[in-house]
């Protein structure tokens, strides 16, 4: 009886993954549970308003030339975190105790403090620009109704079963980053993909944004993975 009962418990218990959309991360690759895949691009910021009134229209005009060479979604995400300082106060501590030099570090010291109460008060943000690159098969023109039709059947599955779907989405989703890449760059902007360790560190401190300003993640060959 009681085995019963602790085994429909259990089964009551619904793990936090099932409620994610995504299946599983890899080779810089985020791989939703419909089957559809995801590259996240960081791209750095302009200050607009310091730019002259010849250099703004220039930027207007490239971004309005790369959303017309747009065929697909894209999403772009500004995410807005407290300034994690607790790696640069550590660097300083450990500076201060190996400076031999009295005055000097008191002067560090002095300065840790000021950083630390500083940020503490302030309540400084740090803002961060995503570009969330898509590809759903079905949004593929350069393939006929029913391959793209034949690539949404079963999708999650299909992945799993047969590794050559992933890689033929992946080269796909591959181009449309390159696309993406040379748009952003040609306004003026610095573009980097986000790796499989990256993209795993983004969505742990998106989910857990408690625990991520106290607990780093371990590499990415360290880290524990659940299999089915």
């Amino acid at each position: 009886m009681k085995n019963s009962a602790a085994a429909s418990k259990k089964k009551s218990i619904v793990s936090t993954q099932e409620h994610m959309f995504i299946s599983e991360i890899k080779q810089d690759t985020v791989v939703l549970k419909d089957g559809t895949l995801r590259a996240v691009l960081m791209v750095s910021s302009i200050n607009f308003a310091l730019k002259n009134e010849d250099e703004q229209n220039a930027i207007v005009s490239a971004y309005v030339s790369f959303l017309n060479s747009l065929d697909h979604p894209l999403q772009i995400v500004v995410q807005s975190r407290k300034l994690q300082i607790k790696p640069y106060l550590d660097r300083l501590l450990e500076k201060e105790h190996n400076q031999e030099n009295e005055l000097l570090r008191t002067q560090i010291a002095d300065y840790r403090s000021f950083v630390s109460q500083l940020v503490e008060l302030g309540e400084i943000m740090s803002k961060q620009f995503y570009v969330v690159v898509p590809y759903d098969p079905l949004s593929n023109k350069t393939k006929s109704f029913w391959n793209r039709a034949s690539d949404v059947i079963n999708p999650g599955r299909t992945i799993k079963l047969k590794g050559e779907k992933f890689i033929q989405r992946k080269a796909d989703l591959d181009s449309r980053v390159r696309q993406i890449e040379g748009g952003l760059t040609s306004i003026g902007l610095t573009v980097v993909q986000l790796n499989t360790q990256s993209l795993i560190e983004l969505y742990f401190s998106t989910y857990n944004t408690d625990i991520a300003l106290t607990q780093e993640l371990a590499p990415l060959e360290q880290l524990q993975v659940e299999k089915e």
